[in-house]
């Protein structure tokens, strides 16, 4: 099991993200493919992936001091992320390094943006618990994907003492998302998730059954945009008019755009929109990293668009 071996303590971030690191390979394909088919694609791009891993690298593009925690192994395809997250100013200080394999994604992304991912991560060690103590980074913003279950709940907990918002990007139901939903302040779920965790099958009855869990509450809903409950007042947002050529990655980015607004004290509708435009502005090109927007950029796209309510 990997150890921390930083020597570094106290490290001041704006946003620390903990959970999934991965390496993506994505391919532009014209349709699924098929039984004993050979296809060849249209374009193919590499790069890092994993949810948390892909909000930091957001965050810190945007501007933020940020921090990632997860693994990544000593083979090619992880010091190949590694690279990347240190030429983007992430802080990787605390990522756990090993001789296990660093996990692999296949992304096949069909016209419009749809995609279809095979991710392997069979021989990934979990990190332990105590792996990490907040002692070693001071962060205005937690987020967790689950992905490190043992260990994200002990920062959780540790969290809430020290009075550090927490935010749980729930894609789907899993171990480490049942275990942390009832830990965080903010859960940012998608519709997926809503419908898996409540039963429900209407998008507003499930956020309000979640608000009985967490009171913030966030659905995303892809292209229709989202829905929010907060405080007892309740909103939705359409999607940015953006031309999607591929989806992936765009949830990450929305997520890591999100917790840089709240690190920065925005406020509430300028916190959605600043993330819906950064997610808006992952889906323009080809590859989870490929399409992210700097500040300027999603600044210039908030201006352009000003209210999507």
């Amino acid at each position: 099991m990997p150890e921390n071996t930083s020597q570094n303590h106290n490290i001041p971030v704006d946003v620390l993200c903990v959970g999934h690191a991965c390496y993506d390979l994505t391919f532009g394909v014209d349709h699924h493919i098929g039984k004993n088919e050979k296809m060849m694609a249209s374009a193919f791009t590499g790069c890092g992936g994993g949810p948390a891993a892909n909000a930091a690298f957001t965050a810190s593009r945007l501007g933020i001091r940020t921090a990632f925690i997860g693994y990544l192994g000593k083979d090619f395809y992880g010091e190949q992320h590694f690279r990347e997250l240190q030429q983007e100013r992430v802080v990787v200080d605390f990522i756990a390094r090993g001789e296990a394999p660093t996990p692999v994604s296949m992304v096949l992304v069909k016209p419009g943006g749809s995609r279809s991912v095979v991710n392997y991560r069979k021989k990934t060690p979990p990190l332990a618990a105590g792996y990490f103590s907040l002692d070693q980074c001071d962060p205005r913003v937690i987020l967790f994907d689950g992905h490190e279950p043992g260990l994200s709940v002990r920062l959780a907990k540790e969290a809430d003492a020290r009075r550090i918002p927490t935010v749980l990007d729930a894609g789907s139901v899993h171990l480490g998302t049942e275990k942390l939903i009832r830990e965080v302040d903010y859960l940012v779920v998608s519709e997926k998730f809503a419908y898996q965790y409540t039963s429900r099958r209407n998008a507003e009855q499930a956020l309000r059954a979640l608000q009985r869990i967490t009171d913030t509450v966030i659905v995303t809903l892809g292209e229709r945009g989202l829905i929010w409950g907060r405080g007892g007042k309740y909103g939705k947002m359409s999607a940015l008019p953006v031309k999607v050529n591929d989806t992936n990655g765009a949830g990450d980015a929305f997520h890591g755009a999100f917790c840089a607004g709240l690190s920065q004290g925005m406020e509430w509708d300028d916190v959605l929109l600043y993330a819906s435009s950064a997610a808006a502005g992952c889906c323009t090109r080809l590859g989870g990293r490929g399409g992210l927007p700097t500040q300027g950029e999603v600044l210039a796209m908030m201006k352009k668009y000003g209210s999507t309510k």
